[in-house]
């Protein structure tokens, strides 16, 4: 009777809990500027210590929960204003992964690290995340070992970055417009600049999320790269290049380019936008807990230095031209 009675309090708290992510922030205005990194926190705790009784489930789901979340916030935003945000990072997102993957590389050398796992920890890092090793994973025919590895190194330091970004940025007095410069090139994932600018302010989560999806355009230029000059072919085999954009960036545009042009609809806009944002915290618990024991016993100790001192290095980096000026950061 007990093993029958455990599975389902485990399947009844994680439901609970996943429930309360979306609705206390809803309906409690004061827990939303901390509920981004707690969400985050919690599904990790609740994953490695309790055990994610859905994982086969949300493993698939977050990725469609983030894009939902992400084009739900496209409706509360203007277009022009989206597009002027993007082009003004255009250039330090271009520096900023040349570099991160030109250092990733030189340094995963250094460390002795397989090919493969030097190159998804690298793109990961300099570009988005999760939706870069998944697109670069294809393209160098990747081992599913060096993947898992990427991701978890990746998706460890997106959390650690969702707690720390706003405290250090407070610290440093930045504007909510600094802030969302620095989260979107400092932070790996989408979901974790999401979140971290969340808790920052309006105008953070804004400027945040725009010059981000313009940074996770360059997938496919970074693609064509390794599918040329790095990805090799097997013996009698043409190489082949694929590319792939994740289908939440044309998205987003499009919900903006609505409310943009049908001023009728910017009401309506606005109140998506909002549900989007409790989306959003829901869907960063389910993320954390997706941060299985088996994927943390996963992670070998060269690949965590790569990823720790890489993302330390983009991270304060930016951090510093931004704090001095040098980064002109305009909405």
């Amino acid at each position: 009777m007990k093993a029958i009675n455990q599975p389902s309090w485990r399947h009844g708290a994680f439901l609970l809990t996943a429930a309360a992510f979306f609705l206390i922030p809803w309906l409690w205005a004061p827990s939303r500027n901390y509920a981004p990194g707690i969400a985050v926190i919690a599904g990790v705790l609740f994953a490695v210590t309790i055990g994610n009784p859905f994982a086969a489930v949300t493993g698939k789901l977050t990725s469609t929960l983030l894009g939902i979340s992400i084009v739900g916030m496209g409706f509360g935003m203007n277009l022009v204003d989206v597009l002027h945000a993007g082009a003004n990072g255009m250039l330090y997102t271009f520096l900023g992964i040349a570099f991160g993957i030109g250092f990733g590389v030189w340094l995963g050398r250094k460390l002795g690290l397989p090919r493969d796992c030097m190159y998804l920890v690298s793109v990961g890092t300099s570009i988005c995340g999760g939706s870069a090793i998944a697109a670069a994973a294809p393209v160098l025919k990747a081992k599913a070992h060096d993947v898992a590895i990427a991701s978890a190194t990746v998706f460890t330091l997106n959390a650690v970055a969702l707690v720390v970004f706003p405290i250090v940025g407070h610290a440093l007095h930045m504007d909510e417009v600094q802030f969302g410069f620095w989260s979107a090139l400092g932070i790996h994932d989408t979901s974790s600049v999401v979140g971290a600018t969340m808790q920052y302010g309006p105008t953070a989560l804004e400027v945040g999320t725009t010059v981000k999806l313009a940074r996770a355009l360059w997938i496919v230029p970074v693609t064509l790269f390794l599918s040329c000059c790095v990805a090799t072919a097997a013996e009698g085999e043409k190489r082949r290049i694929k590319v792939k954009i994740p289908w939440f960036i044309p998205g987003f545009l499009a919900a903006a380019a609505l409310v943009t042009w049908l001023p009728a609809t910017a009401g309506a806009g606005a109140h998506l936008k909002e549900l989007s944002k409790y989306l959003m915290i829901l869907t960063l618990f389910l993320i954390g807990a997706n941060l299985t024991r088996d994927k943390l016993k996963e992670l070998g100790l060269k690949p965590v230095i790569h990823g720790v001192v890489l993302w330390i290095i983009l991270a304060a980096a930016w951090g510093a031209a931004i704090h001095f000026g040098w980064v002109h950061c305009v909405k």
